[in-house]
């Protein structure tokens, strides 16, 4: 009875228990809200930006012209939103059929598993996957381990973008002897009503926000663009002194960090799920020690 009766307190510390949450998921804000609930957390949602086709997609056609005429030896796809993307823009051009054999034709490298879902949809398998946490370092390594059976040496390699060119990943892979040829399909936009945006920086401004979970490091971007546009980015980033901050990943880290915002977990796998369960569970402990710093080294400037 004693050991069952420990057991059920110690599952109702390993929550947000009543701390305000703050995600700036979009595409999956409500289930994001559902899951901070889950765990006795808070929600304060604010949809942070929005995928926006480019105006003219003459890169994406001109990348369907060439696969067709074989113009490409090797396809590397970033996100699965993109390889949608630029399946639906590959149409115009040609019929889908046309574009999925001229795709299976070429070594098809993905950067993760939802680009590996959208393959899977045109019954294409990747021959290299980068493994978790699934960002460019692990994309370039996983290519260095096959470079036997798949050689960069002055291949043609086509690659899909999102929100903005990875200046590294093109660099790694140009370094490699490969002729980059960047497919930008689609950009990050700021969502079209910025209120919660705005309500979000007020709240983390005036202390009311215990814990931030940053799934992706446009969400960061936006929301000092919109706290410069305030006046409020300097009382922001100090804010963040006091948040427990949760990273995605390395790549969002990497961003966080940049900013100045320091960040205080990386779940075990770069998921959603993950990321809540496991701030979750440290949340209360890990928020008195960062606060308590935060105190001692204000005192300590005083």
């Amino acid at each position: 009875m004693q050991k069952y009766l420990a057991m059920e307190s110690r599952a109702a510390t390993q929550n947000f228990a009543g701390l305000r949450v703050l995600s700036l998921e979009s595409r999956r804000a409500t289930e994001m809200a559902k899951l901070i609930e889950t765990y006795s957390g808070v929600p304060i949602v604010a949809p942070s930006m929005r995928e926006v086709p480019l105006e003219t997609n003459t890169e994406a056609r001109d990348f369907a012209r060439k696969l067709l005429a074989g113009e490409f030896d090797m396809v590397v796809l970033l996100t699965g939103v993109g390889t949608r993307a630029l399946t639906r823009v590959a149409e115009i051009v040609c019929p889908r059929e046309e574009f999925i054999s001229a795709l299976k034709k070429v070594p098809v490298v993905a950067r993760g598993p939802k680009p590996v879902a959208a393959l899977k949809e045109l019954g294409i398998t990747p021959v290299v996957t980068a493994p978790e946490p699934n960002t460019w370092r692990e994309l370039l390594a996983a290519l260095d381990q096959n470079s036997a059976t798949l050689p960069l040496q002055s291949k043609r390699v086509a690659l899909q973008e999102y929100g903005a060119p990875n200046a590294e990943l093109i660099g790694g892979l140009a370094q490699r002897g490969a002729k980059v040829t960047q497919v930008p399909v689609y950009e990050w936009a700021l969502p079209e009503d910025v209120q919660p945006l705005r309500d979000a920086v007020t709240a983390i401004a005036s202390g009311k926000v215990d814990v931030a979970l940053f799934t992706t490091s446009i969400q960061i971007i936006h929301l000092l663009r919109i706290a410069a546009e305030m006046d409020k980015y300097k009382e922001t980033i100090a804010a963040f002194q006091k948040i427990l901050v949760g990273s995605i990943g390395p790549v969002t880290s990497e961003e966080l960090n940049a900013s100045g915002i320091a960040v205080d977990m990386e779940p075990s796998h770069p998921k959603m799920g993950f990321l809540v369960n496991e701030v979750a569970q440290r949340s209360a402990e890990l928020l008195a020690k960062k606060r308590a710093a935060a105190d001692t080294s204000a005192a300590a400037s005083n």
